[in-house]
């Protein structure tokens, strides 16, 4: 059997960005990208913890040691410039793998969304 679980979570990032004229997905800076294991393209969830959105879409690299969290596209919409946001991934795995599985959860500094 197998059971969804999280893989990765970055948890109260602060939003620097929204751009609903971009193709789509959410920029995200990659030393946050590597912290909490999510790479290029993965699909993430995003919770907004300011108005109570969640959506899905997927991840572009942003510049390292930027703190870039930026919105793009039609999710430009569900979010406002200084909103906190958690971000996470999830995976399948074996019920006993899971059992013995622990996530990526990173926790930056909510001034800057850098890793301190």
């Amino acid at each position: 059997m197998q059971v969804e679980v999280v893989k990765s979570k970055i948890h109260r990032v602060k939003v620097t960005g929204a751009d609903l004229n971009y193709v789509g997905s959410i920029t995200i800076d990659e030393d946050l990208m590597d912290a909490a294991n999510f790479i290029r393209g993965e699909k993430v969830q995003i919770v907004n913890n300011n108005n109570g959105e969640r959506l899905e879409t997927y991840i572009i690299p942003g510049p390292r040691k930027s703190g870039e969290i930026t919105l793009n596209g039609a999710a430009a919409r569900k979010v406002s410039v200084g909103d906190i946001l958690i971000l996470i991934s999830y995976t399948w795995m074996d019920i006993e793998d899971a059992k013995k599985f622990n996530p990526s959860l990173v926790f930056p500094n909510e001034a800057n969304n850098l890793l301190t």
